[in-house]
């Protein structure tokens, strides 16, 4: 017996499907199939708060997408290995590339709404600029093997003419409540209310380019909950291709500190670091996403000011702290 579900979310224990989850349950949709890996990690702790009809572990989802046991409306894709220090490459090519490819075999043999992440890590060095512009995706030189595996992807599904027919989104700097699971990929925000409890100061990289100052590096920072409202409108919308998820704006590393600072009440004291000599030659320096494919599908959705996801963010942080004497 086939199994049907309105959605099927994968990675939806993690920062960016949980925060689907939550978004969809929020708009009376509880009729999702969550599929993860949680093994013994705390994500876990990340499902708590959420609604849904059934729980898959990854292989196991795999495994009746393989024998067509399951069936959606739609599917989103948010299951992947998001490390950017990830150094085994088969690893990214099974999880990050062959999966994804049978996910969205799988979704338009059967009509199924497909939406995937890409990465904004493709966009490597930036050389090529951040726009999301399908007819240019063979110039795009991500530095690490986590953009290259999601590289990898977008080429073949532009190769196999699939791009217009399912949806691919390139995340910035996404930040927000239930990431704690992310270890040492966890966003700034959350290692800057860490130690500003902890010492009462925030530590930032150097900068190694005379062009930007110490924590002057730029990044285009999203909240969780933006980037999750953005998905669905343009789920919504039916659009077909590959989009940019991200604020728009480039803020500096500083701007994102002084905010958390602001939200916690406390006065600013940050203190610049030597970057690891293993991360300089990959380090970007500027990211900052071209927004103007996804303003021109119409949803109307518009990223909060970092000082306004920053304030959120510490809100929820405080929140877990009293509700279950830890961090989300």
């Amino acid at each position: 017996m086939k199994n049907h579900y309105q959605y099927i979310v994968t990675g939806a224990a993690g920062l960016i499907g949980g925060a689907i989850v939550r978004e969809l349950n929020r708009r009376g949709i509880s009729d999702i199939l969550t599929v993860d890996h949680l093994s013994t990690s705390e994500k876990w702790k990340n499902l708590r708060e959420s609604q849904f009809a059934d729980y898959m572990e990854r292989e196991e989802f795999r495994k009746a997408v393989k024998d067509d046991a399951v069936s959606a409306d739609v599917m989103i894709h948010m299951g992947a290995c998001s490390s950017t220090t990830e150094t085994d490459a088969s690893y990214h090519i099974d999880n990050n590339y062959n999966y994804t490819k049978e996910m969205a075999e799988f979704c338009v043999k059967n009509g199924i709404q497909f939406l995937y992440a890409s990465s904004a890590a493709t966009y490597g060095g930036g050389e090529c600029g951040y726009k999301d512009d399908e007819s240019a995706i063979e110039e795009l030189r991500p530095l690490n093997m986590y953009g290259y595996s999601k590289q990898l992807f977008d080429l073949w599904a532009k190769r196999n003419g699939y791009l217009s027919r399912i949806t691919g989104v390139k995340f910035t700097n996404v930040f927000g409540p239930y990431e704690k699971h992310k270890n040492n990929m966890r966003s700034m925000v959350i290692r800057s209310f860490e130690q500003i409890r902890e010492t009462g100061k925030v530590c930032l990289f150097k900068s190694y380019k005379p062009e930007y100052s110490d924590g002057g590096q730029q990044r285009d920072f999203i909240y969780v909950e933006d980037a999750a409202n953005m998905v669905l409108g343009l789920l919504e919308k039916k659009a077909v291709g590959i989009y940019n998820i991200g604020s728009g704006r480039a803020e500096t590393w500083n701007a994102l500190a002084t905010a958390v600072f602001k939200a916690m009440g406390k006065p600013v004291q940050i203190e610049y670091i030597e970057m690891p000599e293993s991360l300089r030659p990959k380090y970007q320096y500027y990211t900052c996403a071209d927004m103007t494919k996804f303003d021109a599908v119409g949803t109307g959705i518009k990223a909060r000011s970092l000082e306004q996801a920053a304030a959120d963010y510490v809100t929820v942080l405080n929140a877990g702290l009293e509700k279950y004497g830890d961090l989300q």
